[in-house]
């Protein structure tokens, strides 16, 4: 360790001792700097264990407000607030909203898009002593230069933002991510604060693991959004299911986000939507910065009613006022379906979540999964069957005659004890129907496959239990993904025993 390094660390130790015997009112703060007057309980409690200088991991749906988490800290802590976002257009959006207020920290971005001269007026504020924000990608930490002016800093709060990207089991894995452990070692250990709102068990796990929390603060708030309708409107000809697609959005309130799999299929659903009279804007990644700038604007200005784009768009969005989210394609996964229908609602009123599916849409998901059988690379193996295995997973969410909210928050290990009345198998009935058919004692028998148990597999060694039925329990093993048993099998092989 460097000698900077070692007077920071020294720094952040005396810093914790004192930020413990000093009472902040972070509800105060949050409505004189802010001008934000109620906070939600996982806020200030995430808020307040940050401060106090604890890692803290926070686990809270899309539009819970996790930004402001960071934001009030760091305007408590002071010194330097390092932000790891993980694009550069997320960086700008919340760069823009956190320069309105007057009396915060200053917010500076420091990132390959922009000029020299602004990524120096970053860096020189950094070095001012004067309370900033700093938001920058996590390869801009592997440069020396930068990572050596950052540790001779006052770095006091150092945020993960989307940190569900460090985990090889995440949905959305960038090897960049891998380092930040590292990195935060070298700026002298602030305290971290890692940000997610798609993290199964396992994930949240990796994430507290890969960047070498110390005994965090878990703040978690549940997966559920009660305000979403949710429904899957299945299909056997691809052209039916276009038509359909193209229905569906002319008819519902706006404004939405029709997402697509394809940069072709982007350009035809949006023709087709101009044709049936919709304001609808095309988004994908091979479009120009300027392009895709321009659509994203248009859409926060509700100049356009529709944005049909691939999974490149969304991001760090931030419209209260999206009323459906639609899929026209499966997505790869139930992670990445949760983070998109999670931007439709964020107001609390209704808004529509739909999924279109065709069984056959899944061989595309399947090949860019790869196979599960390549043995050159152990590791590269493991991923694709974890890949896959989340293929089967959306395809059992979009088959499935149960309750779709049990069956989504499952997934992500949370229990949900009665259908939901909000999604189109309660509206039939068929749902309630099945949970009236689960034995009486269903619970109290599988108390050994409880959800979040650690077990292991005769086979695939150590997992986690992600979700159990009266028939069935599905684990998440590292090395194979998830796997959904038979629990009379189970027990009759002895497949599975407590960890």
């Amino acid at each position: 360790m460097t000698k900077a390094a070692q007077a920071k660390t020294a720094r952040t130790k005396a810093r914790k001792g004192r930020a413990r015997n000093e009472h902040v009112d972070v509800d105060r703060v949050a409505s004189d700097v802010f001008g934000w007057h109620e906070l939600r309980p996982g806020q200030r409690r995430a808020m307040e264990a940050s401060i106090d200088g604890d890692d803290v991991l926070a686990v809270m749906p899309t539009g819970y407000g996790k930004s402001a988490i960071y934001q009030v800290a760091g305007a408590v802590l002071g010194g330097v607030t390092v932000v790891v976002s993980p694009l550069i257009a997320l960086q700008a959006d919340q760069l823009d909203g956190m320069n309105e207020y007057a009396d915060a920290p200053r917010a500076f971005a420091l990132n390959s898009a922009q000029g020299v001269r602004r990524n120096r007026e970053a860096m020189d504020a950094v070095d001012s002593g004067e309370p900033v924000f700093l938001l920058l990608a996590p390869e801009q930490l592997a440069n020396e230069e930068i990572l050596d002016r950052l540790a001779a800093a006052d770095v006091r709060l150092f945020v993960v933002d989307e940190a569900h990207c460090v985990s090889r089991w995440g949905h959305d894995f960038r090897p960049d991510y891998l380092r930040l452990g590292e990195f935060a070692d070298a700026l002298g250990r602030p305290p971290i604060l890692a940000m997610t709102a798609t993290a199964a068990p396992p994930v949240r796990e990796d994430i507290v693991e890969r960047l070498r929390m110390s005994h965090p603060v878990t703040v978690f708030e549940g997966f559920d959004r009660p305000n979403l309708y949710l429904e899957v409107v299945r299909h056997e000809r691809k052209k039916d299911k276009n038509r359909a697609v193209v229905d569906e959005v002319e008819r519902l309130e706006k404004p939405g986000l029709l997402y697509v799999a394809t940069r072709k299929a982007t350009e035809r659903f949006r023709d087709a939507l101009h044709e049936a009279g919709v304001k609808a804007d095309g988004y994908h990644g091979a479009m120009r910065a300027r392009d895709r700038e321009e659509v994203h604007e248009r859409f926060l200005d509700d100049a356009s009613d529709v944005v049909v784009a691939t999974s490149a768009f969304g991001m760090g969005i931030d419209k209260a006022n999206v009323r459906f989210v639609v899929h026209a394609s499966v997505p790869d996964s139930l992670d990445a379906y949760y983070q998109e229908i999670g931007r439709a609602g964020r107001d609390g009123e209704p808004a529509v979540a739909t999924l279109h599916y065709r069984e056959a849409d899944l061989g595309l998901q399947k090949y860019f999964a790869g196979s599960a059988d390549d043995e050159e690379d152990e590791e590269k193996a493991a991923q694709r069957r974890i890949e896959r295995s989340r293929v089967e997973m959306l395809r059992a969410y979009a088959e499935s005659r149960a309750c779709r909210r049990r069956h989504l928050l499952g997934y992500f290990g949370e229990v949900v004890e009665e259908p939901c009345g909000n999604c189109d198998n309660c509206r039939s009935g068929v749902a309630y129907e099945l949970a009236e058919d689960e034995s009486p004692g269903a619970a109290a028998a599988h108390d050994d496959f409880a959800v979040g148990a650690e077990v292991v597999h005769a086979e695939w060694g150590p997992g986690t239990i992600m979700e159990r039925t009266d028939d069935t329990v599905t684990v998440f093993f590292g090395d194979r993904g998830y796997r959904t048993l038979s629990v009379d099998l189970v027990r009759e092989r002895e497949l599975l025993r407590l960890a």
